[in-house]
């Protein structure tokens, strides 16, 4: 399997690139925080601040967010859009998408497809090539593999994969709740945690492909709307 295709491979590998999750999830927060800031009554928010957390976003930063969100974001309607397209070779995207406005957003992205080798596709042209699943990354130095799958497996994990120094653990969306609980019960730290859509099957790019594929890529998750992109790519190193 390429290594750009795993989860680890994707993960943030720059200061930049955590920024921008940061922002993204910052703005998943404010979002849910429109509805009211307390955790214990408002469960999409509380849902996005345990997001945020997985993904070692800084108290902080969380805080600020809640407040920001509960205070300073009236009249801001965000809604979710998920958009579908093409790369390389039929390559498979998805973009998922946070915006205040869908006539900017969905302009912009097919410019980006356009511009980079890419086409944009209606609704449901490769939404079936995937399946949403609970994705935890843990360091293999700060967790056994075995302990990591006896806690995952009694859980109701449905994969575990090791690669890259890194575990990946696999979940039906309904047991990612039951994963999450049993992975800090046992005090396995995990460096990202969500809902993801994962690939069904893989297309091998190489060569120019590969690099005109990756820059799509990059170009689609530097816009300030798009919350997480998927791809089917299977890129060797």
């Amino acid at each position: 399997m390429g290594r750009h295709n795993t989860i680890a491979g994707r993960m943030a590998s720059s200061a930049a690139a955590k920024a921008r999750l940061f922002t993204k999830l910052a703005r998943e927060i404010m979002v849910t925080a429109r509805a009211g800031s307390d955790l214990n009554s408002n469960s999409a928010l509380r849902a996005a601040v345990a997001k945020a957390k997985d993904n070692s976003m800084p108290k902080d930063n969380i805080e600020r967010a809640i407040k920001k969100g509960a205070g300073e974001m009236t009249g801001l309607h965000f809604e979710e859009v998920t958009y579908e397209g093409y790369g390389p070779s039929g390559s498979a995207i998805m973009i998922e998408v946070l915006t205040d406005n869908r006539n900017r957003t969905h302009p912009e992205l097919r410019r980006i497809f356009q511009k980079h080798g890419g086409n944009m596709g209606e609704m449901g042209a490769v939404g079936w090539m995937f399946k949403k699943r609970g994705v935890f990354v843990i360091d293999s130095q700060k967790a056994s593999e075995d302990k990591v799958m006896e806690i995952g497996l009694e859980a109701g994990a449905e994969d575990i994969t090791t690669e890259d120094n890194f575990i990946t653990v696999y979940t039906e969306v309904a047991h990612f709740a039951e994963v999450r609980e049993a992975l800090l019960k046992s005090e396995i730290p995990f460096e990202k945690a969500g809902l993801e859509l994962i690939p069904e099957n893989l297309v091998s790019l190489s060569g120019e492909n590969a690099k005109i594929a990756l820059d799509l890529v990059d170009k689609l998750e530097e816009n300030d709307d798009v919350q997480n992109v998927y791809h089917n790519f299977d890129i060797q190193d």
